[in-house]
């Protein structure tokens, strides 16, 4: 019953249907066919999402728009770069940290190419970096957003498997900071081995004022992080607040945006949402046949035919992981893992939690690979770079993030130390 609809969804989504439809028509043959009651269809659909948790889906979504249309974002690029631009290698090193600070406003990797792609590609090339290189560097940068808070996935992902969100969001800041590190190391690495970067002389005034046009811009990240580690604020809470406060300082301290565009970008951030959530529904549906049909009970008994450790458990489903992640949407993929593969892992001796990252680690690195990796097509669009150049140049940035997904897996305190830290 559970090979029958994986096999209908796969074949639907090849053949270019919605995959948000795929499953749901997927799921109402298998209901059908089967003799199972239709109606749980629209009963599981509308419990999955009566979550006050999820409100911070569409509200994180607009903080990024609202960073991105109102110039926030390339405020917190400008101070990086008179911060340490002006070093070998030093503008590699500030779009990893760009993209770290703008990943915890928008929680979104294509909002960060979509914001500081072109920036950050632009100011590289600029200063001797080769555009492959740099257009390379800004796609591998941009997943960071989906490891560090707010991440829009790790939210999902955790509702849907009854997690801690709170928890879930400050176990992905390890491997975020982990894979943030590695990137800066190589980069380091590579720029002084070939020259890559202009140095230029320090200008302390210009530092000074690129400081203080993006010190209300840092305010976002800030907010967000303290309010919900603390314990003042839920993470919905922190995406109001974050929602409110970029609307303050793009609109009214920056007067960049208007009322016209508050509105256009509300329906925007409804729109991704939308399809995000509707996906979570119709998942969710399907998880009521896996669980009618028993299948994570199935996909237990195989795994302790395979034997091992939890490490090598992670292992094998990392493989799972990069494979699905590469043919399909990352939210859609999350949600069918979740329910198939969690039981098992916690059964091997792995923590819920860093079962979590470990997939959403192991999902991110699908949104810049081929076929279906959405980062990919971003940054080939914005950098004019060819696709298959594009792959070429990222090659050493795939190994750094499979690397890092092995010592993930290897040792659990990377998730486990923040979470129990800051939670």
């Amino acid at each position: 019953m559970s090979l029958t609809l994986l096999g209908l969804f796969f074949v639907l989504a090849l053949l270019g249907v919605p995959l948000a439809v795929a499953l749901g028509l997927s799921t109402l043959s298998v209901l059908w066919w089967f003799d199972l009651p239709v109606a749980m269809i629209t009963q599981t659909m509308a419990s999955s999402i009566n979550s006050f948790l999820l409100i911070a889906v569409p509200l994180f979504i607009m903080a990024g728009l609202i960073m991105e249309r109102g110039g926030l974002s390339e405020r917190i690029f400008d101070a990086a770069e008179a911060l340490i631009g002006r070093f070998r290698g030093g503008l590699g090193q500030v779009n990893i940290a760009s993209s770290f600070v703008f990943g915890g406003i928008s929680g979104s990797s294509v909002a960060d190419i979509a914001s500081l792609g072109p920036i950050t590609i632009r100011s590289m090339t600029s200063r001797g970096y080769p555009l492959p290189y740099s257009a390379a560097l800004t796609l591998i940068t941009a997943t960071l957003a989906t490891l560090v808070p707010p991440s829009i996935l790790i939210i999902i992902a955790a509702a849907a498997s009854g997690q801690s969100v709170g928890g879930a969001l400050a176990g992905g800041l390890g491997p975020g900071v982990l894979l943030a590190a590695s990137l800066a190391a190589y980069n380091y690495w590579i720029s002084r081995r070939h020259g890559y970067g202009k140095q230029v002389a320090f200008d302390p005034g210009r530092t000074a004022r690129a400081l203080l046009r993006a010190l209300p811009s840092v305010g976002a990240p800030v907010i967000i992080l303290t309010g919900m580690f603390s314990g003042i604020v839920t993470p919905t809470e922190a995406a109001g607040l974050a929602v409110l406060y970029t609307l303050v300082i793009a609109g009214l301290l920056h007067r960049e945006i208007g009322w016209r565009d508050v509105v256009e970008l509300a329906i925007q951030a409804g729109r991704t949402a939308g399809a995000v959530l509707l996906i979570l529904m119709v998942a969710s549906a399907a998880t009521y046949v896996f669980t009618i049909d028993q299948l994570p009970h199935k996909a237990s008994g195989l795994l302790e035919m395979v034997g091992g450790s939890g490490f090598l458990i992670l292992i094998l489903m990392g493989v799972i992981f990069l494979i699905v992640g590469m043919l399909m949407d990352i939210v859609a993929a999350a949600l069918m893992l979740i329910p198939v593969l969690m039981p098992s892992a916690v059964q091997a001796g792995v923590h819920p939690m860093h079962f979590l990252i470990f997939m959403t680690a192991s999902l991110a690195i699908g949104l810049a690979t081929p076929p279906v990796g959405t980062c990919l097509f971003a940054t080939a669009y914005v950098s004019k770079v060819p696709i298959p150049t594009l792959i070429r140049a990222a090659l050493p940035f795939y190994a750094i993030n499979l690397l890092v997904l092995v010592l993930v897996a290897a040792f659990p305190q990377i998730v486990l130390w923040p979470m129990e830290l800051l939670t």
